[in-house]
């Protein structure tokens, strides 16, 4: 069974630039780690990748913080984990969920038995919408986030939405 690891976002702007918080900060060793135990070939990651006319947008009317500016310091993926991404499938994503590589993954699932796993920013918004797209793309693939290697809005909102994905089967821990 091949075991793929999904990195989620982690970007200079979620973790301590534009929306960054300290419990982003306190998972990036963590996040590392994980890494480091994949296979370089078994590890994608996302972006938050927005333009300059984000404001202009629905998420920037909801969420009105410019951020993930594509080629500005903040959209960057921070400079020790993407060391650490060479070698890694990386999809830009203009929203919160990544439909390219929800198909691309049920497409390996087509032809070899595979697990995933969630890390990354923020556990509330990207890392939840992946899991549950994810989910519905592939039901019967095993699908788990480390809590430990995530970080939310707010830690409440982290532990809401690790409740909301265990709702949906996807495993957490």
């Amino acid at each position: 069974m091949r075991k793929i690891l999904i990195v989620i976002d982690m970007q200079n702007d979620f973790i301590d630039a534009a929306l960054g918080t300290k419990e982003a900060v306190a998972i990036v060793e963590a996040v590392k780690e994980k890494i480091r135990s994949y296979p370089a070939a078994d590890v994608i990651a996302t972006m938050d990748t927005h333009g300059v006319n984000y404001m202009e947008t629905q998420e920037g009317k909801y969420l009105p913080v410019p951020h993930c500016i594509k080629g500005s310091d903040g959209w960057q993926i921070r400079q020790d984990i993407a060391e650490l991404l060479t070698g890694a499938t990386i999809y830009e994503k203009p929203t919160f969920g990544s439909t390219a590589m929800a198909a691309d993954l049920k497409a390996i699932s087509e032809k070899e038995e595979i697990e995933l796993e969630l890390i990354g920013l923020c556990t509330d918004i990207c890392v939840v919408s992946n899991a549950l797209l994810l989910k519905a793309a592939m039901p019967e693939v095993k699908i788990s986030v480390d809590p430990a290697c995530c970080a939310g809005v707010t830690p409440e909102k982290h532990l809401a939405a690790l409740e909301t994905m265990r709702s949906c089967q996807i495993q957490i821990g």
